[in-house]
């Protein structure tokens, strides 16, 4: 690894590190994300390199060429995110509405639902607890930062369009989206239980 680096020329190494360090920090790289498209073609041409290194750190990464997803998982539960209810909730509405639009578009389409998608689909489900603007806004932030979602508009809105970005099938990589469905529900027993 070392060898492939110091073989790599000065801007190489740039993109080397600025890629690492958007891994390490993001989790994910979406070919699809302007901002991660560069990295995500260096990485592609170097994955060899950068599978080495993560090894080394103790981390895995998973590559779907075919949704251009890129995740990078540790073994440690340190690295671990630990996603408050709400956030998880958002998170697993966000896959099931990436499962269901996907019926209805290409594959060379984006995923969009709004606002007010994730606020009738959370009804839909008869979630116990109400979801609240301020949890909603900042699981919306926190799901940006990972390479989750993009977010075109005033997320205050319920016009507000989120486009989900297919990292979110190595986020949550449940093949039957009935566990998906099941998992919520669980969630919900959950605060049933503790009130």
């Amino acid at each position: 690894m070392l060898e492939a680096y110091a073989n790599m020329n000065v801007t190489q190494q740039t993109q080397f590190k600025d890629t690492a360090n958007k891994l390490l920090a993001n989790t994910f790289l979406c070919r699809d994300k302007k901002d991660n498209k560069e990295n995500y073609y260096f990485f592609i041409s170097f994955k060899e390199v950068f599978d080495e290194f993560f090894q080394i750190l103790g981390y895995e990464i998973t590559l779907d060429s075919n949704t251009g997803s890129v995740m990078l998982s540790g073994a440690s539960a340190s690295n671990t995110l630990k996603l408050k209810r709400d956030e998880s909730l958002i998170l697993l509405i966000l896959r099931l509405l990436y499962h269901e639009k996907m019926k209805d578009t290409s594959l060379n389409e984006n995923i969009v639902c709004t606002i007010g998608d994730i606020h009738t689909k959370y009804d839909y489900l008869e979630i116990k607890k109400k979801l609240n603007k301020t949890d909603l806004i900042s699981a919306i932030r926190l799901l940006r930062r990972y390479n989750l979602i993009e977010v075109t508009g005033d997320v205050t809105t319920s016009t507000c369009r989120i486009v989900i970005l297919p990292t979110i099938l190595l986020a949550i990589r449940s093949e039957d989206i009935n566990e998906v469905y099941q998992t919520i529900q669980h969630i919900n027993q959950e605060d049933v239980k503790s009130e």
